[in-house]
């Protein structure tokens, strides 16, 4: 979570600043948020490694499979397109930018976003450019002076911002709409065959929240804390929930999940939020202990489950009630929104450990996988083979934002997991801040 003050509880950080200074219904798209259920039974624990693909730069995009080809994004600036069965490189698609969104495919059309300010629309097949539209610009947030870390004059991008928007598309009849939020406020719909603008939506600040899409709604946060419900067809509001602040540490950065007539998502207020769909109107809300939420949440079987930072747990909560069912403890900040398949939750951590739990067991049956780099750093990085940002920074002084940045470095050396996995063929994958698009076989059925 907070730079300096991940490893702390609040009130700890509170006297060092003193003293220191979903379910899609109605669209046929395939995107990486809008359902993180898939096909499987039983429990399927991870397996062998199949491949694994090197990038030229850090992974925070989600990966998508369909008809044998798998396809992610990297900081490098390409969109890559690689067989699923080898591992080889079919295609990739450059930009002038980090590409940070996690790409959508509807039909033959594969959508994503990227750092240099544009979300483009290329051919699955050949990596033909069908369009691209300009937004006002795509940026980190950030501002001088950042949470009075020193200098106090200077620009600091958010350590803790990892995406972009990543696009969905919404089809009524003959017209198909591409939807996405962007840095400079806005909630964009451009026609998915010809990327011309149909409406946009201006808010009180950078959106890196991906849209989901039930029952003739569009609903989205950003970093002004608030959560809109928006008519998918003419982008007038529906409702809005301001979710609220805790010494400046706001904004939704998740995706939200619905059912049932409830809207699920979490914030960096820090809590877990339940709203009516219908009015925008509190139901419950889950107290995260002083933990940012930027997992988005997965639903099955009356269970909410989604990870938290700086108590390092996937969650699973009643869905009615909010009420904590059981947690279980990882290593790290919990920042990979899981996957189901059949009886077992995926999800990734900080440390660059991947998780496979049986939902059926409260926590208590699991395996994991841990990526090289983990294994080579993880001895000089981590304290008792837990994250540990004051331990990882104790040469530096950290009330320094340079010195923040340096820590968040040696951490993403352990090939960190914020990239959500996606499930094709009794197969696994996702990216790490190594480089790496890995691809795991499942077990079979247990």
């Amino acid at each position: 979570m907070k730079r300096f003050l991940a490893s702390l509880p609040l009130y700890f950080f509170l006297l060092f600043i003193h003293s220191a200074l979903s379910q899609n219904k109605n669209t046929p798209t395939l995107n990486a948020f809008s359902n993180r259920i898939f096909d499987g039974k039983g429990y399927q624990p991870l397996s062998n490694i199949k491949w694994k693909f090197k990038t030229e730069g850090k992974i925070f995009s989600s990966p998508i499979a369909k008809n044998g080809i798998v396809y992610i994004g990297s900081e490098d600036g390409f969109l890559y397109a690689i067989e699923e069965k080898s591992g080889n490189l079919k295609w990739k698609f450059k930009t002038n930018g980090a590409i940070h969104s996690s790409p959508s495919i509807f039909e033959n059309t594969i959508y994503f976003g990227s750092f240099d300010g544009n979300y483009y629309a290329v051919n699955t097949q050949n990596a033909k450019l069908l369009w691209k539209f300009k937004t006002g610009g795509e940026h980190w947030l950030g501002e001088i002076g950042m949470w009075e870390m020193k200098p106090q004059t200077q620009y600091m991008e958010d350590l803790w911002d990892f995406y972009l928007s990543s696009p969905v598309v919404y089809t009524n009849g003959k017209t198909s709409l591409v939807l996405f939020g962007s840095s400079d406020g806005s909630v964009y719909s451009a026609d998915a065959k010809t990327g011309t603008l149909k409406w946009k939506f201006k808010t009180n600040g950078p959106i890196h929240g991906t849209p989901v899409i039930d029952k003739g709604k569009i609903y989205i946060g950003g970093w002004d804390a608030t959560l809109y419900a928006l008519n998918i067809e003419s982008g007038k509001e529906i409702w809005h929930f301001a979710t609220g602040t805790q010494m400046g540490f706001k904004g939704i950065q998740s995706s939200v999940a619905v059912s049932d007539g409830k809207v699920y998502f979490g914030a960096r207020e820090p809590f877990f939020f339940a709203l009516d769909a219908q009015t925008g109107k509190q139901i419950w809300k889950y107290n995260a202990e002083n933990s940012w939420i930027l997992s988005s949440a997965v639903i099955k079987d009356n269970a909410v489950y989604v990870g938290t930072s700086d108590t390092y747990a996937l969650l699973a909560l009643d869905a009615k009630t909010g009420e904590e069912k059981y947690r279980f403890k990882v290593n790290g900040y919990v920042y990979s929104s899981p996957a189901i398949a059949g009886n077992t939750i995926y999800f990734g951590d900080f440390t660059g450990n991947f998780f496979s739990l049986d939902l059926l067991s409260n926590g208590k049956k699991s395996n994991f996988i841990s990526n090289d780099n983990r294994k080579h750093f993880a001895s000089s990085t981590l304290r008792n083979d837990l994250l540990d940002f004051g331990y990882a920074g104790q040469n530096e002084d950290l009330s320094f934002y340079d010195n923040n940045k340096k820590v968040m470095d040696k951490f993403y050396q352990l090939g960190s997991i914020v990239s959500s996995p996606f499930i094709s063929n009794n197969t696994i994958y996702f990216g790490s801040a190594d480089g790496y698009l890995y691809s795991y076989n499942l077990e079979k059925e247990k």
